[in-house]
């Protein structure tokens, strides 16, 4: 098809996934206003929801958050996957750290196994100097999930006892 990055060759699933991606709709969630069980988590901007907040352990991380249910994709009808792919941190509780946000898909029973296989992503940041947000927005990678497939996270604070941080996130879907 052409010459790409790095001298490899671009297939046309390579030009079509590029052109799905960079030519979606992108949509931001926070916490649900009403959550319900796992199935709703997540609320739209739109809707002027209040951040999800994580809280590492003893230089550890903290518990898992369910940020994502089973019903909140998809957002646009006929759309059968998504991915996340940005976080911005609102607020945080400790200025100047080290921060490390782990994202793991599926039902909370498989947390453990995911790990293991390595089946999550990474966000890593080092939060401002000063208490309130983070200027940019953070990027990560991910694979893409079918719609209804729930998310979880969670934050390690590098050397400290705890450490809240306060974040939204970004996703986009694709109707294959």
């Amino acid at each position: 098809m052409g010459e790409g990055i790095n001298g490899k060759d671009l297939t046309q699933k390579d030009v079509y996934e590029t052109e799905r991606h960079f030519h979606t709709n992108e949509v931001w969630f926070g916490l649900a206003g009403t959550p319900s069980g796992e199935t709703h988590r997540a609320d739209r901007l739109i809707d002027k929801p209040e951040p999800f907040q994580l809280d590492a352990e003893n230089n550890d991380y903290g518990s898992w958050v369910q940020i994502l249910g089973s019903t909140d994709t998809p957002f646009v009808s006929g759309n059968t996957r998504y991915d996340l792919h940005q976080l911005i941190v609102a607020s945080h509780e400790r200025n100047n750290i080290f921060h490390n946000v782990q994202i793991c898909f599926g039902e909370s029973a498989e947390l453990a196994a995911n790990l293991t296989s390595g089946n999550y992503t990474e966000a890593p940041f080092v939060t401002p100097s000063a208490p309130g947000g983070q200027n940019e927005p953070i990027d990560f990678k991910d694979k893409r999930d079918v719609s209804l497939v729930k998310a979880w996270a969670r934050v390690w604070s590098k050397g400290q006892n705890t450490g809240t941080v306060d974040l939204y996130f970004g996703l986009h879907e694709y109707i294959k």
